[in-house]
């Protein structure tokens, strides 16, 4: 009598899950991750590879230490600043050649926060950096001039621009300027300071409202100018312990909170917010990645609606630098995102800004480079590692063993592409000896067929080029087990390719 095969299929979605106990999550969360290293879920369904990152100047920014600023004004244009030899931080700025020096500040500044705001057809942007006056970076002449006509900013911490207004934040206090300006500290004219009984770590604006971060409270600044301005609590309850990472994706803000990290979300009732702990899913990740250094940064990909939060440790290699990436699919909520991690990325600094129809996302540390970020197949050379791992699926009953004969992975590659695949059945067990675990089989997109441009196996002459790649790959595979996992890894400079499905086909054998 002839085997009856069957299959299951694997829908690659649900991103990393790591609140889940192994067995819960291959039975309920199939598609979903144990390990989503240098992944990505996309807007168009499955995982894809994460691009990597190149320099935008061969040249280094000069001085020493860690980038203290970077705004990216566009896409050929970049604010940067450092300490110098002076020990001073200075301020420069690059098209792509050698960086132009725009003068020092008296004293060496922290991490310079910043915001850019046009109030006069010109884009400018403030810097503050916890030390110095506030400076302004003008685009029309590349001029940089302090804000120094106010002692009580000396040393602002935080800025940003709302309502046509400037607000400095220092320890409790947040000073604002008269409309229209973010220099005139003038009461006169409007200026005025508003005392918020908190050190404020964070500011944001989101919709019509300045959202105002502490350590252990979140408040609402609203109305226009100071005859109404009001300050209103959202929460006495939970804060934002970095201000670095705050970023408003999707409709909601995101930021690190003492317990994860948090969505800061209007609800339908009007003045409502929800405040939902969006890192839940990945709570053992997010515990790992939170206690391994009080140094973060973040950066926002608005084409792909993520997030993507980096921590800091200086005295690490590149390679073992850590981070985590959120993907929003809904407009509202943590429901809807689907969280990955990235290694090898060491992130101090990093900004991103839409320049025409285009987005440019870079970063620095403290090797003097700045890099654009999601571009190239390599990190600056460095070959990419990338895994997915499932959870282990016991795809009908956990009690009955199945065996298996082939794989069938759904994938779409950009080039070349060459994968491992190592199939585990029985959570990996070595103590089972009538359990064997396969060994490592490959899964390869180059052929005869189609060649691709510039791949070394490739001759003129005798190459098909132009024709469409493979996206069905068939694997056959053995072994059995009650429950089984799969793993790709893909650790190359190979150009972003995406995963889609994979299908398993197996018999159901007798129960044991």
């Amino acid at each position: 009598m002839a085997t009856q095969w069957q299959t299951f299929p694997i829908e690659f979605r649900g991103g990393l899950i790591s609140n889940l106990s192994p067995l819960q999550q291959g039975t309920n969360a199939v598609g979903s991750a144990t390990i989503l290293q240098n992944f990505e879920a996309t807007k168009d369904g499955g995982y894809s590879k994460i691009k990597g990152y190149e320099k935008f100047s061969t040249s280094t920014v000069p001085g020493s230490g860690a980038m203290l600023a970077l705004k990216v004004i566009s896409s050929g244009r970049i604010v940067v600043a450092r300490k110098n030899t002076s020990l001073v931080t200075e301020y420069y700025y690059g098209t792509g050649s050698t960086w132009t020096s725009m003068g020092a500040r008296p004293l060496l500044g922290g991490k310079a926060r910043h915001v850019l705001y046009n109030l006069n057809g010109d884009d400018k942007v403030v810097f503050v950096d916890g030390v110095n006056y506030p400076g302004i970076y003008n685009t029309s002449g590349n001029a940089f001039t302090a804000v120094s006509s106010f002692s009580d900013v000396l040393g602002a911490e935080h800025v940003a621009v709302f309502k046509n207004t400037g607000f400095y934040s220092k320890g409790n206090n947040l000073f604002f300027t008269a409309p229209f300006t973010v220099d005139d500290f003038s009461p006169a004219n409007g200026a005025g300071s508003i005392n918020v009984a908190s050190e404020v770590t964070g500011l944001a604006v989101f919709r019509d409202q300045l959202i105002i971060f502490t350590e252990d409270s979140i408040k609402r600044l609203t109305g226009n100018t100071a005859a109404d301005y009001q300050v209103s609590p959202i929460t006495d309850r939970i804060g934002c312990v970095n201000g670095d990472t705050i970023q408003e994706v999707g409709g909601d803000i995101m930021y690190l909170a003492p317990d994860g990290i948090r969505l800061l979300s209007a609800t339908d009732r009007i003045g409502d917010f929800g405040l939902d702990i969006a890192s839940d899913p990945i709570a053992k990740d997010a515990n790992k990645f939170l206690s391994s250094t009080p140094n973060y940064s973040s950066v926002l990909m608005r084409e792909k609606a993520q997030y993507r939060i980096f921590a800091y440790v200086e005295s690490e290699q590149r390679e073992a630098a850590k981070g985590l990436i959120a993907t929003k699919f809904v407009s509202q909520g943590a429901s809807g995102i689907s969280w990955s991690s990235t290694f090898g990325i060491k992130v101090y600094v990093a900004d991103s800004r839409y320049s025409g129809t285009s987005e440019t996302i870079c970063f620095s540390n403290t090797d003097g480079y700045v890099y654009t970020l999601d571009t190239g197949s390599s990190f600056d050379g460095e070959l990419i590692e990338a895994i997915y791992e499932s959870p282990y699926m016991p795809i009908t009953d956990p009690q009955i063993r199945k065996s298996f004969y082939k794989m069938t992975l759904y994938a779409e590659p950009t080039g070349s592409m060459a994968l491992d695949l190592n199939i585990k059945y029985d959570f990996g067990t070595t103590s089972n000896t009538g359990v064997v675990q396969p060994s490592t089989q490959s899964i390869d997109s180059t052929g005869t067929s189609v060649f691709l441009f510039g791949d070394t196996t490739s001759v003129f002459g005798t190459a098909t080029y132009g024709g469409e790649l493979d996206k069905v790959y068939n694997t056959n595979i053995i072994g059995s087990g009650k429950t089984v996992s799969i793993r790709i890894e893909d650790n190359s400079t190979n150009p972003s390719f995406t995963l889609d499905t994979a299908l398993l086909e197996f018999s159901q054998e007798d129960r044991q």
